[in-house]
């Protein structure tokens, strides 16, 4: 009956302990969540608190596909020695994961469609991916003013392409490195349009230097 009565209460105990881990997550999501909605300009609260929970939402999802993604991955390579099949079945869940993010994604573009403007889920993107977009657009321009109109163009498609796939990344270190791809597929292309990358950028800190600022 002791046992029994000990039994029951480490349940509860663990019960209780993963109902409060739960809503310390769902706290730190929603306060995420709010600081995106708070750049929208929504006076309607219940738009806001719609547009607040469709986010902490998507942040969710995010966590449970790449969790599950992660230990079917870690899986799959305890179990499997054959390295052939093992990497296939890694690229197998690789491109599973991959369907999965597009999808939801779709799902949740259009959930904010049925509250927000173009313009309006811009802003959100960028919320969700520290608003690298602009930063990065505005530094490359700040870097090299001779950029010509359709290099400008092809950065900032290429950066919004990136923000796509960032936006689905599961820690701020992985989004970063989705820019950063995108980044070195920019400075390949304009080293083939005859920039000199480093060049550029020494003259850059040289002029921030003189303006008294630092990269």
């Amino acid at each position: 009956m002791k046992s029994l009565i000990l039994f029951i209460s480490v349940l509860i105990s663990l019960s209780a302990f993963s109902q409060d881990k739960e809503a310390e997550y769902t706290k730190v999501l929603t306060q995420r969540a709010e600081k995106i909605v708070n750049t929208l300009d929504i006076k309607d609260k219940t738009v806001f608190y719609a547009i607040t929970k469709i986010i902490v939402t998507q942040y969710k999802s995010l966590g449970e596909l790449h969790d599950k993604s992660d230990a079917n991955v870690k899986n799959v390579k305890l179990n499997i020695t054959d390295k052939t099949t093992k990497e296939n079945a890694v690229k197998a869940l690789e491109t599973e994961l991959s369907a999965d993010l597009y999808n939801l994604h779709c799902t949740y573009i259009g959930a904010l469609s049925a509250y927000l403007t173009n313009d309006q889920i811009e802003k959100v993107k960028d919320g969700m991916t520290y608003g690298v977009v602009q930063v990065t657009y505005t530094s490359y321009q700040d870097m090299i003013p001779s950029l010509k109109p359709e290099e400008k163009r092809q950065l900032y498609a290429w950066l919004v392409e990136a923000r796509e796939h960032a936006m689905s990344a599961p820690s701020s270190k992985e989004k970063h490195e989705w820019f950063g791809k995108y980044k070195g597929r920019f400075n390949n292309y304009l080293s083939k349009q005859g920039y000199d990358i480093q060049k550029e950028r020494q003259a850059w800190q040289e002029r921030l230097k003189a303006k008294g600022g630092t990269l």
